[in-house]
């Protein structure tokens, strides 16, 4: 008997909060009931009515390569055939870390996790063990995860839902948090003169994608890495997003700019739950068992998760794979607007490596409050149009969208076919 989306939300919806385990797949901010997803190949996703779409989702980041990779799968089937966990060192851990390290300058030591809040979690707690010292740096909009010291004006799920800060969260625990302006280098450079002995480090989304993509300035990364240097703040980059989504050296590695950690999470699971956090040798030592910083988790490097990062990883090193991957979205993000101009519509965009952004407002923001200029209203309406003509992008104005090595000029053409009409009908 085949089933509905409504109806598969409905059911949800009595047992599961909102219906969802994660808030911006409920469609809140965009109105309407979420596909539910049966399966998905490639650049393409089907849902339980047997609906196609192109997805420019991908699992919100991991999957880079693209749905179901038969060497993806591959590698999780033999490694599952071995064993699902065992709470012990096992070689994939040691392999997995041989590659970060060797792909990410930055990172000398790493421990690996479950997920990306795990990382930044664990990278503010030895920022914080390391220098002795309490206050954090964070940036309007950027989002690090849902840890109670992070969740202060954060973006992603919490603007899609207006509520820049989470309940439950008791004031003591965000006292030592500093929120400050994206890109803003003199707001920066003003409360270090102010407090920088009190601060222990500085996190940031270097390509910021959750107030939608919004790049950092490299002025603003360079005052942000001298400053850190000088007080001896512990300069965190949470390329959970970004971390061989851009380049196969991250965001670091297209501006030149060193972090002392480096969080990472998304691509390097390959769609499994896998986060970590390394970075400069001293700074690591300071992890239990080694330090007095304790960080633990029953199923982190867990051996089938690594597998599908490890097969993953692989696949993203191979020679011109992110020339290729930069040219597809390239391609899309100038195909849209170029859709837009001629439909007269105020609308921007821009993409780097297999990320992309598109906005509501006539030019590409570079701050929150730039971001929340756009016209959500507008976009929501795009959503629904592109959505019913198959094409998934992210149900949020607020959320960068990615593009797999899986698109090619088909899914392209298609796209562009659909916004043609969602352009022509946002001027009814």
């Amino acid at each position: 008997m085949s089933i509905s989306n409504q109806q598969m939300f409905e059911r949800a919806c009595q047992l599961i909060p909102a219906g969802v385990n994660s808030p911006v797949r409920a469609f809140g901010s965009v109105g309407g009931t979420p596909p539910t997803i049966a399966r998905g190949a490639g650049a393409r996703i089907w849902d339980v009515e047997g609906t196609e779409y192109i997805d420019y989702v991908g699992s919100w980041g991991p999957l880079i390569v693209g749905h179901a990779h038969l060497q993806v799968v591959q590698a999780v089937q033999a490694a599952a055939k071995l064993g699902l966990s065992f709470g012990a060192p096992t070689e994939a851990e040691v392999e997995m870390a041989e590659l970060l390290t060797g792909l990410v300058p930055s990172v000398e030591k790493v421990r690996v996790v479950s997920s990306g809040t795990e990382a930044t979690m664990s990278a503010i707690r030895l920022a914080r063990g390391f220098t002795g010292r309490y206050k954090i740096i964070k940036f309007e909009g950027c989002y690090h995860g849902h840890a109670d010291a992070l969740l202060v004006k954060a973006g992603s799920g919490a603007l899609t839902f207006g509520r820049p800060s989470s309940a439950g969260v008791p004031p003591e625990v965000t006292a030592h948090t500093l929120v400050l302006d994206y890109n803003d280098s003199e707001m920066l450079e003003a409360t270090f003169n102010e407090k920088g002995s009190e601060i222990a480090a500085v996190i940031v989304e270097p390509i910021a994608g959750n107030m939608n993509l919004v790049k950092a300035t490299p002025e603003f990364l360079q005052t942000m890495r001298a400053l850190c240097t000088h007080h001896g703040a512990v300069l965190i980059f949470d390329e959970v997003m970004t971390g061989f989504r851009v380049g196969l050296q991250g965001a670091q590695g297209l501006f030149g700019i060193t972090p002392d950690v480096t969080t990472l999470g998304k691509v390097i699971g390959g769609g499994m739950p896998v986060g970590a956090f390394g970075g400069r040798s001293d700074i690591m030592q300071k992890i239990a068992p080694l330090g007095p910083v304790y960080q633990a988790g029953t199923l982190s490097g867990n051996p089938v998760a690594l597998a599908a990062g490890l097969a993953t990883l692989k696949l993203v090193s191979e020679p011109g794979f992110f020339e290729s991957l930069s040219a597809t979205t390239s391609q899309l993000v100038d195909g849209l607007l170029r859709i837009a101009r001629e439909a007269n519509q105020d609308f921007s965009g821009q993409s780097v490596g297999g990320m992309f952004g598109l906005y509501f407002r006539a030019g590409v923001p570079q701050s929150f409050a730039q971001v929340m200029q756009a016209d959500a209203d507008k976009f929501n309406r795009f959503f629904h149009h592109m959505l019913d003509a198959g094409i998934a992008i992210a149900p949020s104005a607020f959320e960068a969208g990615f593009v797999s090595a899986a698109h090619g000029q088909g899914e392209l053409e298609r796209t562009f076919d659909a916004a043609r009409k969602a352009f022509s009908r946002l001027q009814g």
